[in-house]
């Protein structure tokens, strides 16, 4: 430890009196605001619930303070109060986020307590799903690398969110491209009521971690303002000059209870609360700027008057913020956005898979900023299915490329690439029935980061699927899922059945400003009867939410998607001979719904038939029947009927996979029951 205090211009920056007593200074603050909002809750003024940050400020505050702001990212976890102060956040801000009012940042009342973000600062919109921030920062800093600048990406947690499975991919994602993140483990010994040595092998996770290639590690006493301060400006100078993540486990206490609705007296002893205020890093910092002669008593009671006098006047402010408007409850779940109009000009017939090879390679020749990545979609291969083939060799290895089998990794790095606005990744999941492990962060993170940060992020990620049966896929490869994302607000859903809509419904979902699900119907790729079509224009686009009525009839209506409209298109053919009139109309996108094309439609039939291939049970013909019975059962001349696939996974064997999806005798013979009712 350094003994001498001599002059500012002899010590290193962090070591200087004036730095020193500043980072004191939002140390205290960070506590004064604990205990106000200890008060205001039990004062029922608008906050019912907080987490105290008692124990943690040392490490956040130095974290921050090695950063530079407005430059650097940070990724805070909900106990990192201590770091948005050190990093510039509003201290009237914060506290009116916790008293749940219509302030500017950290989500305006739409998120609980210390949920932080402020895009001035470089604080992507944060969630309570404990770890999943780890792979966001990660994308973020890859997005750093890949513009050449010299950001530093810090992301913090307790020691419990490294038994998530998302902070050992974010490690080794970083790792593996040598990205500059700074993993900073804020390790309290406790996961809620759960002890380290219940949670981690070893009791350290450095020392698992310590097997990544290329990650500096540290262990370090998070109540020690030297110690730590060497390890936070020692890793943010590595990851400055492009030397890779480092990984800081700071062990601190964790004074208070893990929050406003705990009592760590169920499971903590005496003599644990004892040696927390013990390790107390106030009381610490507090002896060690009194030693070094820094500050004198008086000038130390001066500050914390100071302090304390700025939390309370930051509190009445606060109070005095209004609650949010109730009408804005529904809005910013979709950001806006409009499609130029272009007159079209068709080219050469091509199949499917082509048409969404010509659409990624025409977006990306557009906008620089439109990256491909996923499992096997580089290089030669392309993918599965090959529609991401020679992108990598005309764009090279930083545009399109692979990425482990994590489809965790693969949707969180989508999301933290997207937040610096400069890139439009597009992700491919091989198969949708594979994509479970990468829900979290689809319908939790993803979904939802417009509307949590109240419109200051949103997230412009495509996530192609192929999706499907009809080729003896078996249970892993032939599911339908549309109906799991189209329950989820902030998603689109778009699945197309031809190849023109497929080029021009993929390159509008990449130019929208919000997370678009792109399911494409394996059984379509190379299907030339009805699927390929002539090749609109590069500049030719189609708005998501627009149904096409692929066949005009009068005798009922028929809604379907995907698959399905090529098989009922052959069938509505063949009764068209009979003189049996059917409108046969094709969604294009669930998310949004073309309601009112299809109400039109019953207006003119009276009669509605919908199939889909997914499972009947849930499935999105429900919502489609719900809808139209709500609005247009005046014109119902006859039941809804829904023709689906049975409540099965879909088996392998070519006759049972048959006798569980739709086919084309079964479409036949439920639109001649429904014509004749």
């Amino acid at each position: 430890m350094t003994t001498s205090v001599k002059g500012e211009k002899s010590f290193k920056p962090y070591l200087a009196p004036t730095e020193c007593i500043q980072a004191f200074k939002e140390v205290l603050l960070s506590r004064y605001m604990d205990d106000k909002m200890k008060k205001l809750v039990r004062q029922n003024k608008g906050g019912s619930f907080q987490l105290s940050s008692a124990g943690h400020e040392l490490i956040g505050v130095l974290s921050a303070r090695a950063l530079k702001k407005k430059t650097d990212w940070g990724f805070p976890y909900y106990r990192d109060r201590p770091f948005s102060i050190g990093l510039g956040c509003s201290l009237k801000d914060l506290l009116g986020a916790f008293l749940s009012r219509a302030v500017p940042h950290h989500s305006g009342g739409r998120m609980m307590p210390d949920h932080f973000s402020e895009k001035g600062l470089r604080i992507p919109v944060q969630s309570s799903c404990v770890g999943s921030q780890f792979l966001q920062a990660v994308g973020t800093a890859l997005s750093a690398k890949m513009r050449g600048e010299t950001e530093v990406v810090y992301v913090s947690g307790g020691d419990g969110s490294t038994s998530q499975g998302d902070f050992y991919e974010a490690l080794n994602f970083s790792c593996l491209h040598n990205l500059p993140v700074i993993f900073v483990i804020q390790d309290n010994g406790w996961a809620i009521s759960t002890p380290r040595f219940e949670q981690t092998t070893g009791n350290c996770i450095s020392k698992i971690a310590s097997g990544y290639e290329n990650l500096s590690t540290h262990v370090v006493n998070g109540s020690d303002y030297v110690e730590t301060a060497e390890a936070l400006h020692h890793s943010v100078e590595r990851a400055r000059e492009k030397m890779g993540p480092s990984l800081i486990v700071a062990k601190i206490p964790r004074i208070g209870p893990h929050s406003s609705s705990d009592d760590p007296k169920k499971y903590k002893t005496d003599r644990d609360t004892e040696q927390d205020v013990k390790n107390d890093p106030i009381a610490h910092f507090e002896s060690w700027l009194l030693e070094m002669k820094m500050i004198n008593e008086s000038d130390l009671a001066d500050l914390k008057k100071s302090c304390f006098e700025l939390i309370e006047s930051a509190a009445k402010d606060a109070e005095m913020i209004p609650f949010p408007e109730k009408d804005t409850a529904s809005t910013k779940v979709y950001k806006e956005y409009s499609l130029p109009r272009v007159k079209k000009e068709d080219g050469a017939t091509v199949v499917m898979m082509d048409a969404l090879n010509h659409a990624l390679t025409e977006e990306m020749e557009r906008d620089e900023g439109v990256v491909i990545f996923g499992q096997d979609v580089a290089r030669g291969k392309g993918g599965v299915f090959g529609i991401t083939r020679t992108l990598t060799e005309k764009f090279g290895p930083n545009r399109c490329f692979n990425t482990p089998l994590a489809e965790s990794t693969i949707v969180g790095v989508a999301t933290g690439l997207a937040f610096d606005g400069k890139h439009k990744p597009v992700a491919e999941i091989q198969f949708t029935d594979y994509a479970w492990t990468g829900m979290n962060q689809i319908i939790n993170e993803l979904s939802s980061i417009y509307y949590r940060s109240n419109g200051e992020w949103n997230c412009p990620v495509v996530i192609r699927m192929p999706y499907g049966g009809y080729i003896q896929g078996g249970p892993y490869h032939s599911q339908c899922t549309e109906s799991y994302y189209s329950h989820c607000p902030g998603l689109k859903v778009v699945i197309p059945s031809n190849a023109a809509d497929a080029k021009r419904l993929l390159k509008s979902a990449i130019r929208d400003p919000n997370p678009v699900i792109f399911l494409e119907h394996k059984a379509l790729y190379r299907q030339r009867t009805f699927v390929s079509r002539p090749e609109p224009g590069k500049d030719d686009l189609l708005e998501l939410g627009c149904a096409n009525v692929v066949e005009s009839g009068s005798d009922l209506t028929l809604v379907t998607y995907g698959m399905t409209v090529m098989m009922a298109h052959e069938v509505v053919q063949k009764l068209k001979k009979e003189g049996l009139s059917v409108e046969l109309i094709d969604l294009r996108t669930i998310v949004p719904f073309d309601r009112e094309t299809v109400s039109n439609s019953i207006k003119k039939t009276g009669k509605l038939l919908i199939l889909h291939e997914a499972a009947k049970t849930s499935g999105f013909g429900s919502e489609i029947a719900a809808q139209i019975m709500e609005e247009n059962f005046a014109y119902l001349d006859a039941p809804i009927c829904r023709l689906a696939a049975n409540d099965t996974p879909v088996p392998y064997a070519k006759d049972l996979e048959d006798e569980t999806l739709p086919q084309k005798e079964d479409i036949e013979e439920k639109i001649r029951k429904l014509a004749a009712y």
